[in-house]
This record gives C-alpha cells, structure tokens and sequence, in this order.
C-alpha cells in the first residue's frame, strides 16, 4: 500500500509537538507566519530537534516581501545553513529569483552546493515564476528534490490545473509538493490523477493567550485579528489530515 508522505510548517515549538502528536511525517521549520515564512531560530530548531523524531527541513529566507536577494542576504543564507547543518538539519528549503521572475540558478546552486547531501525543497518562491515549465526545468537541473507548489494561486484548490500537469510531467524527476490552502478534498483530486507523493499542510491555528490581564490599548502585532492570540496547529484537524491519508 503507496503512503503519501504529510509533510507541515510549523512557527512554535508548541506546534512542532503538536503535529508529529498527531500524524506529520516531516517538519517545514519557519518563522513569521505573516510573512509566509522567514528562517527560525537556531534555539527553537535545536529543542525540537531534541525532542521529535521525524525529519525537520529548515526554511532559509532572511526576510519577506520578495525572493530576489542582495549579495549580503545571500551570504546570510550561506551562513544559516551552515549553522544549522553542524546542528542535525535534515532538509533545507528556499527559493531565489532574479528581478525577472527567473530561477536565480548561480545563487541557488551555491546553497545547494554548501547543503552537501541534504535534500532541498524550492518553495512557493516557484508560484511567483512568470514561466513554470522553464522554472521546473531549472529546478530539477540543479538537483533540488521537490517544489512547493499552490498552482501559482493563492490556494491549491485554484491551482489544480496547473498542478495535476505539474506532477504528470514531473514523474520521477522532481517531487511536487502541493502546499497552500490544501484541503482533504484537493488531495482526492490529485491522488486520482495519479503521481502524487507527498502533501504539506499547516493545519494552523490561533488560540488565546493564557495571560490573564493585558494591556487593551497595546497593539504589539501588525495584524489586529491575531492580537493576544498565539500561533498553533488544530490537532483535530491535522489528525483528520494523517486519518485521511491513510485511506486513500
């Protein structure tokens, strides 16, 4: 029986423990939720290290806002892999462009080259690539084994097009991992169409603070409806995600 692999990002420490409780294969490393992911804290890497036993891959990205870096930030994501694969890293995963939404395959192949033989996934860097089939074509020569992928749009159940013909044309070259917005009925979608491996969803969540009084009029967040509230995964849902896995 095939077993499709759920991969999930997770921002906390409360989260990482939370989703391999509850099913996940493999653990997506980040920080800032708001900005779609920045690379985490050693600290926070090395507890969880210490304290799952799947694989974590760490995201290496110095900011948000775009995927085209300076010569200084690329020499920061040189710097963050390295510190995390003297600390256990299993993974890595980034994505470069160049100002003409083109695969920046010198700086990509130089991250690559320092993350020796641990595997890299090319994030949703990919779903701002003006062309897709060029973008995959470089991916797949610089040895990069998957790409996060919502279809180029901002959920993958807008996508399925475009990623159903990203995995057939993929077969065993590349790894395509649907990520963003992925419900349990997109991956029935896929799954039928056959090729499909791996999944990666956050099943996130805000709960509330336990602080028991606060200052009302502080705003210490950008976003106003997170405010006091903490990042997590749902676990019922994250449970329903490796329950629904394993029927298909």
């Amino acid at each position: 029986m095939k077993k499709i692999l759920f991969e999930a990002p997770v921002y906390t420490l409360e989260a990482a423990l939370l989703a391999v409780e509850n099913g996940v294969d493999r653990l997506e490393l980040c920080a800032d939720f708001g900005e779609g992911g920045t690379t985490p804290s050693l600290g926070l890497f090395k507890v969880i290290k210490r304290k799952v036993n799947v694989p974590v891959f760490v995201m290496i990205r110095p900011r948000g806002g775009d995927f085209v870096y300076s010569s200084s930030e690329i020499e920061v994501m040189k710097e963050d892999i390295h510190s995390f694969l003297d600390n256990g890293a299993d993974g890595f995963v980034f994505g470069i462009l160049n100002n003409m939404g083109e695969v920046n395959k010198t700086h990509c192949e130089e991250l690559i080259q320092i993350a020796g033989d641990k595997p890299c996934t090319f994030h949703r860097a990919f779903d701002v690539a003006l062309d897709k089939k060029a973008a995959m074509k470089e991916i797949v020569g610089l040895g990069f084994k998957r790409i996060l992928t919502s279809g180029g749009e901002n959920q993958v159940k807008e996508g399925l097009p475009l990623l159903l013909d990203l995995i057939q044309h993929a077969k065993d070259k590349i790894i395509i991992l649907p990520g963003g917005g992925l419900k349990l009925e997109d991956i029935v979608t896929l799954d039928k169409a056959g090729g499909l491996r791996e999944i990666h969803a956050s099943c996130k969540k805000f709960r509330p603070s336990s602080m028991l009084a606060s200052n009302e009029h502080l705003k210490l967040s950008l976003m106003e409806e997170t405010e006091g509230m903490v990042l997590t995964v749902d676990p019922d849902l994250m449970k329903e995600f490796s329950d629904g896995l394993k029927k298909i």
